[in-house]
């Protein structure tokens, strides 16, 4: 029962970030005739205007997000096309990562570092995990599947430290950025102000929704291993 109780809570703990994050999206999607350009063109005239104009601006499949590989802001088709305060905030939000990206700004780059280390420790976990069958089934030793299951939970968890532990970046590009840029340069109406704050925490917390989601999966490896 108790068991029951927390895998309740951990699902609860792990979807309500996410389901917040997307409702806020969704309710200020609506095109606006008062906005003057779509989300992909405040982002190319925002870059141009910080004097970054060899960072690319697309649209993509993958989800909203900065690349600072092949230093390119990629929006979702409907920010990338549509005029609506969501498409407005969350340009803004991924033009300041490119801006903390041509700043240097040391958090910036340690976020990139630890996002990249815990992607490769991911699959490491994941392949960890799969091997633990096979490794007790040969060595008969219950010791050495318990460290790789050690092993790979560490790894899979990594991605939730990594996405809490750089939650900074992400609220300085919203708010340490993007609003000051949206305000002083009048890109959104004061009385849409509110509605703007409102998309850019969730754009921040995205990423914090994404981590605690992948506490689900590493819930879900702990299940198949006990059935096994």
């Amino acid at each position: 029962m108790h068991l029951l109780l927390l895998a309740l809570f951990v699902i609860l703990l792990a979807w309500a970030p996410q389901w917040w994050a997307r409702t806020t999206f969704q309710r200020y999607s609506k095109p606006l005739d008062r906005i003057p350009g779509t989300g992909g063109e405040l982002a190319r005239h925002l870059l141009d205007r910080f004097e970054l104009n060899h960072v690319k601006v697309e649209q993509t499949e993958s989800g909203d997000h900065y690349d600072p590989s092949s230093e390119t802001v990629r929006l979702s088709p409907d920010n990338f096309n549509n005029r609506s305060l969501t498409a407005v905030a969350v340009a803004a939000h991924e033009v300041g990562h490119a801006i903390q990206h041509a700043r240097n700004e040391p958090r910036f780059h340690l976020r990139t570092r630890l996002v990249q280390i815990s992607q490769s420790a991911q699959q490491i976990g994941a392949i960890a995990m799969f091997a633990v069958p096979l490794i007790m089934a040969v060595t008969h030793r219950p010791q050495a599947g318990l460290l790789l299951v050690l092993l790979g939970l560490i790894s899979m968890g990594s991605a939730t430290l990594v996405h809490l532990v750089t939650l900074p970046v992400e609220l300085d590009a919203s708010f340490g950025k993007a609003l000051p840029i949206l305000r002083r340069g009048n890109y959104v109406d004061s009385n849409d102000e509110h509605a703007v704050q409102r998309i850019l925490k969730a754009a921040a917390y995205t990423y914090v929704a994404a981590s605690l989601a992948s506490l689900l999966n590493i819930g879900r490896w702990i299940a198949m291993l006990r059935r096994s």
